[in-house]
């Protein structure tokens, strides 16, 4: 096999030799990046978990990759005397309610974008678009929290589920997006055969949206889940609203002011679990979805 390569290679015309060197190096620095940038995405993720069945004293002197001992008690721990169960809780019905909510916004303000010409139209498209490049971040926090203490909300979940639904411009172009990729016979179809507006909607577009809708759905419930500062600043007037992400960043000081860095990884470990669940029953409708949604727009 070598000697076959070998008399190839001397068969080669110089530029052929060029072009099969360059060729080489380019899959080799492919494969180089892919590597380094699985290192870099998974090793947090595998050290989070192996370091949860840790000692704290372990993690704090760092002696060994591998736990001496494998403490399972940590999880144990972390659901009861640290109330994760709670708080996981907590972020299940926040995230859930978060990717409801901006599913069904998201898709009727895409549908609406898409199919409908209006006073002010142009205006809100500039407003979104600026609303993708310029990122106002936490100096929103403060006016939101402002407005639902003066709707008396302030204490309630709800207030948290809208404040994470906000700031879906992203989303709501993919929609668009895509709704631009329907053909708009059907909807003249559905008119003829009278279909109101709201019917179009419902029966035509939203059944087709499905794979659209999945992307906004995986990001809306990955970002909900894995909020910090606004669901920390949510909770601030009631702590029984926190959800698990704030309660684990809190587990860094405990009552004796030593860090549970174990019980922290554990807690962490619970909170990686939901996306690995739901990305792969998902997976063909997301792959779609982003594709179809970024190329029509």
């Amino acid at each position: 096999m070598e000697k076959t390569h070998r008399l190839r290679w001397a068969e080669m015309r110089p530029s052929e030799r060029r072009d099969a060197a360059v060729s080489f190096i380019g899959q080799v620095l492919k494969w180089a990046f892919v590597g380094a940038m699985c290192i870099f995405t998974l090793y947090p993720v595998i050290y989070t978990v192996i370091g949860s069945f840790k000692t704290n004293a372990e993690l704090t002197q760092g002696s060994h990759f591998w736990p001496e001992e494998w403490h399972f008690e940590n999880y144990y721990r972390a659901f009861v005397e640290a109330d994760f169960a709670h708080y996981t809780l907590n972020s299940v019905i926040v995230s859930f309610a978060v990717t409801l909510l901006a599913a069904v916004t998201c898709s009727l303000a895409g549908f609406i974008l898409a199919r409908r010409d209006f006073v002010g139209k142009k205006l809100i498209l500039g407003l979104y678009m600026s609303m993708m490049f310029v990122s106002l971040g936490s100096v929103t926090l403060y006016p939101i929290y402002e407005l639902m203490r003066a709707m008396k909300l302030n204490k309630t979940i709800f207030a948290l589920v809208v404040a994470l639904t906000g700031g879906q411009a992203t989303n709501v172009f993919l929609v668009m997006g895509f709704t631009k990729g329907i053909p708009k016979e059907l909807d003249e179809a559905a008119t003829i055969d009278g279909c109101s507006i709201y019917g179009v909607y419902a029966k035509i577009l939203l059944p087709l949206s499905k794979p659209i809708l999945a992307v906004v759905a995986l990001f809306s419930f990955r970002n909900a889940w894995n909020d910090y500062i606004t669901s920390m600043i949510m909770s601030i007037a009631t702590p029984k609203l926190k959800t698990l992400t704030v309660a684990v960043v809190q587990l860094k000081y405990s009552v004796n002011a030593a860090a549970e860095w174990h019980i922290m990884l554990a807690g962490a470990s619970i909170a990686i679990i939901p996306i690995l669940v739901v990305y792969p029953f998902m997976q063909r409708y997301f792959e779609k979805g982003i594709m179809l949604g970024a190329v029509k727009g």
